[in-house]
């Protein structure tokens, strides 16, 4: 059997101007699992990386300290397959029609675009982004400029295809990703209801590891969202 080890990036920059970059925190985290990697020793045959900078910027941040504590890391390889959904496109281009529609979902949107203390934000983001997502995967009809939930379903098991396929016998790859990519693979594989992926989403931490057991034609997971790297809990994030 074969391991999957996927990584969720480190916490990024909520509520800065650009999102798509690690925190200070988020440096640390991803450090720490390298060095928790290393000094257990774990050898990595093969390491896949989302083409954001978050994630990409975690995978550098785990190999240097892997190879520090005299773990192998290899080089990442970038698949865009291992993107996560667009939240950006969703905000800009399902909210306003959703808002149009739906008061309550209207009001949440007001909020949150209000609330300025950083607390207080994620808990107003946080309730607006998970109506919005529940009715992202209830849309049936092609929403412009955003990838549907089937669309991403799809993506995200081919992508799991593709590295299973590419994998050599007993082998252990690393798979830096996002919440959503590893929500709806975990649904995938336990071939839960489609609701299910947003709640494990949600509840993904940063740098936390999702493990899955493979064969050629085979998945299974094995854990789901451990930080043994993280031994404090005040170091655990969401976002």
């Amino acid at each position: 059997m074969s391991t999957m080890s996927f990584v969720r990036h480190g916490q990024a920059s909520f509520l800065a101007t650009d999102y798509d970059q690690l925190s200070t925190q988020g440096e640390e985290q991803s450090r720490l699992l390298g060095r928790y990697w290393g000094v257990h020793g774990f050898r990595f045959d093969a390491v896949y990386t989302g083409p954001r900078l978050r994630q990409r910027q975690t995978a550098e941040l785990i190999g240097e300290s892997i190879r520090h504590a005299g773990g192998i890391w290899p080089d990442p390889v970038m698949l865009p397959g291992l993107d996560e959904y667009d939240l950006r496109g969703f905000v800009k281009h399902m909210a306003p029609a959703l808002a149009a529609n739906d008061s309550v979902f209207a009001n949440l949107l007001e909020i949150d675009q209000k609330i300025t203390l950083p607390r207080e934000r994620h808990r107003s983001f946080q309730a607006m982004f998970e109506k919005l997502l529940v009715h992202w995967q209830s849309e049936t009809e092609p929403i412009d400029n955003v990838e549907t939930w089937p669309v991403f379903r799809r993506r995200v098991e081919n992508t799991i295809r593709q590295i299973q396929r590419n994998a050599s016998k007993s082998s252990r790859v690393a798979i830096v990703t996002s919440g959503g990519f590893i929500g709806t693979t975990v649904q995938s594989v336990l071939a839960a209801p489609d609701r299910s992926a947003l709640e494990l989403n949600w509840r993904v931490r940063n740098s936390s590891l999702t493990e899955l057991v493979f064969t050629q034609d085979r998945l299974t997971l094995d854990s789901f969202n451990a930080v043994p790297h993280l031994p404090d809990p005040s170091q655990w994030t969401y976002r």
